[in-house]
């Protein structure tokens, strides 16, 4: 999945900008992912960015990137996504 693994290449600079305070809440522990650590996985909730099952069948649908906080500022992190997964050229 080129998106998801584009989300990979940026998660260091994403992640400073998906809310204050997520060095707490995402320590790998109780369905979170580390925050040094990207991954995703189908159906998995402690994954960065999940994937549901119908979008791996049919190799197409939505994924959840489980980064983001609460207090996040929705739309930096929405243009981050869409930059990151559609705009980036590598």
């Amino acid at each position: 999945m080129p998106y998801i693994e584009r989300l990979g290449l940026h998660h260091k600079e994403n992640i400073s900008a998906y809310g204050e305070g997520n060095e707490r809440r995402l320590t790998g522990r109780h369905e979170t992912a580390h925050i040094h650590t990207f991954s995703w996985g189908v159906a998995s909730r402690g994954a960065s960015v999940r994937v549901g099952h119908d979008t791996e069948k049919e190799g197409q649908g939505y994924f959840e990137d489980r980064r983001p906080a609460s207090n996040m500022d929705p739309y930096v992190v929405t243009s981050l996504i869409a930059y990151t997964t559609i705009l980036y050229k590598p």
